[in-house]
């Protein structure tokens, strides 16, 4: 990624600074840093302080909270990938004694495990991790509040367990996992679990006084996967990017997309948010963003990801309140993509075609539902309505004449052309769906049959 500010509009940067500058302003924050970035190249970065001559850049570090816990959940998914664990195993199969065994890894990523917010005892943001020296210290005598896998309640404890599953099957700490398994091969040299100078503090801000109040700055032991890490704005755009493209260095663009699907229920409150695995998912003003929040005494973070418009933007502060970190991350994005539209790749034709797919490029009809299917540049295709809303679902290709979905209705569905003998194509059957060439088309075996009759009008009396 290479800093290069002029790809903006002025215009455009004034927006963002300008709206950054009244952030930092009404919400009488010490410091903020931002930046944006647009398909893997950093195309803003601005900072706002009441230092005059220590201006932060994107090379300060912030403690970030809870955007750790989307870097816990990648190395999850790692051990997935490799096959030393699957998302619906119980944890007690790879971590016994913990008390929570029967929690499966995806409960645990997607905070439906039914586990407590926090630990029991002294609030852990703010006291010694000598508090909670094992995991029945953090979990405690009573760790469930909700039954298992019935709702989303988000629980920094069950982060703790993920982390606590890294360094079981890795049998390392899991800081060092972190280093070499993500940090190092993207290149993140600003990101740390302990701080690293420059560096900011952390401040209270008096509620009703412009005054200030140093904030303690704890290491939180076993907590750490939940929230321990210390990043800057550079660093952070860089895993975002990654978060939308891949490396399979880290994690291939498959299981990256399968963190961003949503995996449990809306946020009680909040119908347009969800959660992935590992993932906090927004749905607003058209478009959706992915990303985390995150908070620590003293510090407010946030960082969203747009996979349509290939944009990033990172909002990190150094006081405890005053500033929405992550709803000025996700303005930002947004006054970018609504400033500058994504500019669309040239159509280009495909390189080459598989004439047995070019054959089912066309409407298709469920029932009297006209739908389209269309090839993809990838090899895969697309179904959905010639025009208008309705379903639509992208399918990937697997390379034996069927396509399964990825997203939409259809995700995880398998769609194959069913041919007759002679090899011409009868119908697509879609989980059960059949579509026909033509509305109820009488060649093809309609669910429940078509009428003999065939069409006809309303008869008249």
């Amino acid at each position: 990624m290479t800093t290069s500010p002029e790809e903006l509009l002025p215009s455009t940067r004034r927006a963002l600074l300008h709206r950054i500058a009244v952030a930092q302003s009404e919400g009488r924050a010490p410091s903020l840093v931002a930046a944006v970035a647009r398909d893997g190249e950093l195309v803003w970065t601005g900072a706002r302080t009441s230092v005059d001559g220590h201006g932060p850049d994107e090379h300060v570090q912030y403690r970030i909270g809870s955007i750790t816990k989307t870097f816990t959940a990648v190395l999850v998914m790692r051990l997935r990938d490799e096959g030393l664990l699957d998302l619906a195993d119980p944890l007690e199969k790879h971590l016994p004694g913990t008390g929570a065994g029967e929690v499966t890894i995806a409960e645990l990523l997607a905070h439906t495990g039914g586990l407590a917010a926090e630990t029991p005892g002294e609030w852990w943001e703010r006291s010694s991790a000598e508090l909670r020296p094992t995991l029945s210290d953090v979990l405690g005598e009573q760790p469930f509040r909700h039954p298992v896998g019935r709702r989303h309640h988000y629980s920094n404890p069950g982060y703790t367990l993920l982390g606590s599953l890294v360094e079981e099957l890795r049998g390392a700490p899991w800081a060092e996992v972190l280093h070499r398994e993500i940090l190092d091969p993207l290149g993140l040299t600003r990101t740390s679990a302990q701080p690293q100078a420059p560096h900011a503090g952390g401040w209270a801000v008096h509620p009703y006084a412009d005054v200030l109040l140093p904030e303690p700055s704890v290491d939180l032991g076993l907590m750490a996967p939940a929230g321990q890490l210390w990043s800057t704005t550079r660093d952070l755009a860089v895993f975002a990017s990654f978060l939308l493209a891949g490396d399979d260095r880290v994690l291939s663009a498959e299981s990256l997309r399968e963190m961003r699907a949503p995996a449990a229920p809306t946020v009680p409150g909040d119908a347009s948010m969800s959660y992935g695995l590992g993932l906090q998912i927004a749905h607003g003003e058209g478009r959706m963003l992915m990303g985390h929040s995150g908070s620590l005494p003293g510090f407010l973070a946030g960082l969203w990801a747009c996979e349509d418009e290939g944009l990033v933007a990172v909002a990190l502060v150094n006081c405890t309140s005053g500033v929405a970190a992550a709803s000025l991350a996700a303005e930002l994005l947004t006054l970018v993509a609504e400033a500058e539209p994504r500019i669309p790749e040239p159509w280009r034709p495909l390189p080459e075609v598989d004439p047995s797919a070019l054959e089912l490029a066309r409407p298709w009809y469920w029932g009297t539902q006209v739908v389209a299917l269309r090839l993809a540049a990838d090899g895969g295709v697309v179904l959905g309505p010639v025009a208008g809303g309705g379903r639509r679902s992208r399918f990937r290709a697997n390379g034996d004449g069927t396509w399964t979905g990825l997203d939409g209705y259809y995700a995880g569905e398998v769609l194959r052309a069913v041919r007759r003998a002679d090899g011409s194509v009868s119908h697509l059957d879609l989980g059960s769906f059949v579509f026909t060439r033509e509305p109820y088309d009488t060649a093809a075996p309609v669910p429940g049959g078509v009428d003999p009759e065939g069409w006809r009008g309303l008869p008249q009396e």
